[in-house]
């Protein structure tokens, strides 16, 4: 299984960002999370300089840490690839087509993964995958 450090996550994404200003080739998995920087030019300038980002400590200064915001983004685009947790792609779908909006869904997917990994670790159980798919279905069919 593979379990990156913070370093690689950060590392990742820094050259990610550097191949994507250079026209480099890139991995699949590159490709896809060059499109979320892309939907986040707030986070250029953290991902410009990759030494400065591995020292950094995040939250700071009132802003969110880019890297775990775009690893969300990655992880939701990998489970709906594969739908792990089973109905989280027609989950994301749904709401995707509510919002009109794939990256206006993540960011509410976002509320309901980040919501499942607290009490996952609060309760000291495995993440509840089917809760997971519940609230995001629910957020696809509310107004």
């Amino acid at each position: 299984m593979f379990n990156p450090s913070q370093q690689d996550v950060r590392r990742f994404f820094c050259s990610v960002y550097a191949k994507s200003r250079g026209d480099a080739p890139m991995e699949a998995i590159e490709v896809l999370a060059g499109q979320w920087i892309a939907e986040h030019p707030e986070y250029h300038a953290d991902l410009a300089d990759a030494d400065a980002a591995l020292l950094r400590a995040y939250p700071g200064a009132g802003r969110e840490n880019p890297f775990l915001h775009l690893s969300m983004h990655l992880s939701i685009s990998e489970q709906c690839s594969i739908d792990q947790p089973r109905g989280i792609r027609q989950a994301v779908e749904l709401l995707a087509a509510r919002r009109d909006s794939l990256h206006d869904a993540h960011h509410e997917v976002m509320e309901c993964l980040g919501s499942m990994l607290w009490e996952s670790q609060r309760a000291g159980r495995p993440p509840d995958g089917n809760a997971y798919v519940a609230c995001v279905q629910r957020r696809a069919t509310r107004d």
